[in-house]
């Protein structure tokens, strides 16, 4: 029997929270192509801030101007802009794609920092919850089912551990050209995760009613069929069947 999940109920806000490097921005689209809804990247929005600090001097070796940076905020304009050829959601900064920009270790070394100034989280948070207001999307960050959809329908928090997360963001930079090397990578993760979960606001943590995946040694036909059986559990209607 054949579902239209679309028509069955109102569309659903699904928020994925967790781990660098945990897959989260994978198994999210998967599941925004699977349900046919819209899927928003958050960590790129903040990488995008981040690119747009590095470039305009707000951000460097020896220097950290978080008056500048918070000045750059009213500046900034984002969009997702679909690739009709791929079928990706594709991030666009003021005019112009910057995918690749994003994901450089450089943006890597500072995204945590810049991600944990109160006023960039409350402006990001402001256009993330614009993006949702008539549901039908999946977003993922490290503060979707806490602060930016606390409502949301299903809230999952996903975790690896750090040895895999490292391999496969190396795998991933690899495969975008990104010169990095092992040890770089797993340091800049580990870092991240203290940042992110002892940052003052919005700190990663695990929504109360979120739903556990450590995907560590899961393929990702095993992610996508543990969602469809969570979302039977929680009495939504499962597409395709």
């Amino acid at each position: 029997m054949n579902i239209d999940i679309m028509s069955a109920q109102r569309p659903l806000i699904i928020a994925i929270d967790g781990h660098s490097s945990c897959g989260k921005s994978t198994f999210a689209r998967a599941i925004a192509r699977r349900l046919g809804y819209v899927y928003v990247d958050t960590g790129a929005m903040y990488r995008a801030v981040t690119l747009l600090g590095l470039r305009s001097g707000a951000l460097g070796a020896d220097r950290w101007d978080r008056e500048l940076l918070i000045q750059m905020l009213e500046q900034i304009e984002l969009e997702f802009r679909l690739d009709a050829s791929t079928g990706e959601n594709l991030l666009w900064m003021n005019g112009a794609c910057v995918e690749k920009e994003i994901r450089s270790l450089e943006v890597s070394g500072w995204v945590s920092e810049v991600s944990a100034v109160p006023e960039v989280r409350h402006h990001m948070v402001r256009l993330q919850q614009w993006m949702g207001r008539q549901g039908g999307l999946v977003m993922d960050g490290r503060d979707i089912g806490t602060t930016v959809f606390p409502a949301a329908d299903i809230k999952i928090f996903m975790t690896a551990s750090v040895g895999v997360r490292a391999r496969r963001r190396l795998l991933e930079l690899q495969q975008k050209g990104v010169p990095a090397t092992l040890d770089e990578v797993r340091a800049n993760i580990e870092k991240r995760d203290q940042i992110d979960q002892g940052r003052k606001e919005s700190p990663l943590r695990r929504a109360d009613d979120a739903v556990l995946l450590d995907n560590s040694h899961m393929t990702p036909q095993q992610q996508m069929v543990w969602f469809v059986q969570l979302m039977g559990q929680k009495g939504f209607p499962v597409p395709g069947e």
